[in-house]
């Protein structure tokens, strides 16, 4: 059972709804009271007193996180939180602490370097998992990740078998997947357009333009490598034309 033994409200409050969120099972104490036969882990303060327990100590910014790692303590585990991500144009995005799925994202492809750091922030021992398919966004959500060690996993069998009533699940259940497995640590990754990413990239900026004209191959390449975005080369096509 996990303890929460602190005299700061403000952490006590937060700690204490993360547990309820989760269905924990829990006591409260005053500090330097006595810990009860069935204390396992106690979460505390900065300032509190350390309990003759394996002992969390949280602060006000990061009440999760230290409900996170008490809960792994509790299971027996490490505690190393890693995320794995299955990339594409909503990418899902699973973070694990102790080999347990503790939060989950589905988010839009430009939000996800954000998401992913937020959740490192100080993570233990943190390490990040990214499927190899969906190439260029991958490459840009590699690229981006600073706070931890990356590995590009072979993301081959990870989606599973999606029943009735989960549909739309399947990038977050494949998210799990990569998250498990191992892969090999990159610090970057090139990749080049194909021709067929090329012509998508156009086929969009002709829906999307004023005058149903195509931007040509180097606007689209720019916009496929993620240093360009549709609307930027939208403004270029159009200049050019114009001069």
């Amino acid at each position: 059972m996990i303890v929460v033994a602190t005299a700061d409200f403000e952490v006590y409050h937060d700690v204490v709804e993360e547990l309820r969120d989760r269905n924990v099972r829990f006591d409260t104490l005053e500090p330097g009271e006595e810990l009860p036969d069935a204390a396992a882990v106690a979460i505390v303060g900065p300032e509190d007193e350390h309990p003759p327990i394996p002992t969390v100590r949280a602060s006000p910014d990061h009440p999760r996180r230290a409900v996170e790692t008490a809960l792994a303590n509790l299971r027996g585990k490490d505690g190393r939180t890693v995320v794995g991500v299955d990339p594409g144009d909503r990418p899902g995005i699973v973070v694990m602490s102790g080999g347990t799925v503790v939060a989950a994202f589905q988010v839009p492809g430009s939000d996800a370097p954000e998401i992913i750091e937020r959740e490192l922030e100080d993570a233990a021992d943190p390490l990040v998992r990214i499927g190899d398919g969906a190439r260029l966004r991958g490459a840009r959500i590699v690229d981006a990740i600073e706070s931890a060690p990356v590995e590009l996993v072979d993301e081959t069998g990870t989606t599973p078998y999606q029943g009735r009533g989960v549909r739309g699940m399947g990038d977050v259940l494949a998210a799990v997947n990569i998250a498990r497995t191992e892969g090999e640590e990159v610090e970057s990754r090139d990749v080049e357009p194909t021709v067929g990413e090329i012509r998508m990239v156009q086929e969009r900026s002709r829906e999307r333009g004023d005058d149903q004209r195509a931007i040509d191959e180097e606007l689209a390449r720019q916009v496929a490598l993620g240093k360009l975005s549709m609307g930027a080369a939208l403004s270029r096509h159009r200049d050019r034309d114009d001069g």
